[in-house]
């Protein structure tokens, strides 16, 4: 089971979400999940790497893949086990993050949100994830 994670830059709140999180991914896990895609963009993409990386240890089968933007710019990929560019080629520049986005909740089997806005990257990827009816775990404050 594939997994992605869709998340405001900063986040609120940040020991209430990092403990939401560590229940939530371990539920995962033990439902199957053993692939987590991320954005590596931000304090909740950060907290999701950091939470994998933890589970990682009692459960050495879990793979988590950083998902690229951009070939052209340098990336510490070494909280990852691996990471991917996906065909983002013909697409300009300034849609490359929102498309990357796109192709993380398509390739994903659930989707797990913390979005507290209406606005902005994740509030899209969110409505996305619902358009396209992925299976979504939301923070709720």
């Amino acid at each position: 089971m594939v997994v992605t994670f869709c998340g405001h830059r900063e986040v609120q709140e940040p020991e209430k979400v990092q403990k939401w999180l560590y229940e939530t991914v371990a539920g995962l896990i033990r439902e199957g999940a053993d692939c987590f895609y991320l954005g590596g963009y931000g304090q909740f993409d950060t907290m999701a790497a950091d939470v994998i990386r933890e589970l990682k240890r009692e459960h050495q089968h879990i793979r988590s893949v950083l998902v690229l933007p951009y070939l052209d710019r340098e990336y510490d990929t070494s909280a990852y086990d691996e990471s991917i560019y996906p065909p983002l080629e013909n697409v300009p520049r300034r849609y490359a993050i929102s498309r990357r986005n796109e192709y993380m909740v398509d390739t994903a089997d659930v989707v797990v949100a913390y979005v507290v806005y209406s606005f902005g990257g994740a509030s899209n990827t969110l409505r996305y994830a619902e358009r396209k009816q992925k299976r979504i775990t939301r923070f709720n404050d």
